[in-house]
């Protein structure tokens, strides 16, 4: 028994008692049992250095204080979605205002949004933040769930029925045409791997600033599985290039383009300027450093968390958050005037 690790069997055949009332007692239920069996077992737990099981105790309790995190893995990320530098921010931030909400944080990453409430219901959890899926798979969830939800990272309809906090992706988008339209660019390119949701919010906002000055704001589609990306940055270099500037959705997708461009002669911002979205640590890891969209995913975890909270006691009240961006000029834009 001292070469492992104690179990509840352990302590209930040593005492002569039954594995439930061991639990019970465990557990704090010692409503049928004696005050002598409770002083035993208490005494003989402490002896033996008993390791209760979190999760057991957790699973026990009414209100088990589990948050879960559900990640939609997409293809895209070639089954390594924690290792975005978004995902990773945002979890590292959401995992500081969890605890200090006094809660603890379960992770579950999957393209199945099914796995969701499965996961949820087998750990007991007080309510779910959602990252990364699309509006019909927060519909099915809302409809499946029966604790609070909150959507985190997701595009929805005003008409949605659940909480939700994002950011001003079209403004984000406006912030970076207007930057560079200030620069002298008149021919910009927009990168995105869709045209729809947040990723289509960021090209309008582009497209408004940019046309109104009268210059030519364009997008290009570009494959989701990071091999593809490069063949395609390769196969359209010329028509790249065509353009003074290029303003890539996401900081991994500028980064990635640059290295690229680097790798075949470009010069950056000489020859041609990149703009990202998000920054993240990535951005200031490059050289040189990416002019990009700011998102403070410390204050959206916080928001997130707190609409959670509030959900738990006004399950009806969800609101719609949208929290504001801006654009953090750095090295990777030049002055064309």
């Amino acid at each position: 028994m001292e070469n492992r690790r104690v179990t509840i069997a352990d302590i209930a055949d040593e005492l002569g008692l039954s594995t439930a009332t061991v639990s019970n007692v465990i557990h704090g239920r010692t409503g049928k049992a004696s005050s002598e069996t409770v002083r035993r077992v208490q005494q003989l737990l402490t002896e033996r250095r008993y390791i209760p099981s979190m999760a057991g105790i957790l699973l026990a309790r009414n209100d088990s204080r589990i948050i879960g995190i559900m990640i939609n893995n997409h293809d895209k990320y070639e089954r390594r979605v924690l290792q975005d530098p978004f995902v990773s921010a945002a979890v590292d931030y959401l995992s500081e205002e969890i605890d200090r909400s006094g809660n603890f944080m379960m992770i579950k990453t999957t393209n199945d949004c099914r796995d969701i409430v499965e996961f949820a219901s087998m750990w007991n959890m007080v309510g779910v933040i959602v990252i990364g899926f699309c509006a019909e798979d927060y519909e099915y969830l809302r409809g499946q769930l029966r604790i609070p939800m909150v959507v985190y990272d997701g595009y929805s309809s005003e008409n949605h029925k659940y909480a939700n906090v994002t950011i001003d992706d079209f403004d984000g988008g406006r912030q970076v045409g207007e930057y560079l339209v200030s620069k002298g660019h008149r021919k910009i390119l927009c990168m995105a791997d869709n045209n729809f949701c947040m990723d289509n919010m960021r090209y309008e906002g582009l497209c408004k600033a940019v046309r109104k000055s009268g210059g030519v704001a364009d997008r290009m589609l570009i494959p989701m599985r990071k091999d593809e990306r490069e063949n395609c940055y390769l196969n359209h270099l010329d028509e790249i290039m065509s353009y003074s500037a290029v303003f890539a959705v996401s900081d991994v997708y500028a980064a990635e383009l640059m290295t690229f461009m680097q790798s075949r002669g470009v010069r950056i911002p000489r020859d041609i300027s990149i703009v990202g979205f998000d920054d993240s640590s990535i951005s200031t890891m490059i050289s040189p450093k990416l002019t990009t969209v700011r998102q403070d995913n410390q204050i959206r975890a916080w928001v997130a968390v707190e609409m959670l909270t509030h959900l738990r006691e006004k399950p009806e009240e969800f609101t719609n958050r949208v929290l504001p961006v801006r654009l953090i000029e750095r090295e990777s834009v030049a002055n064309v005037n």
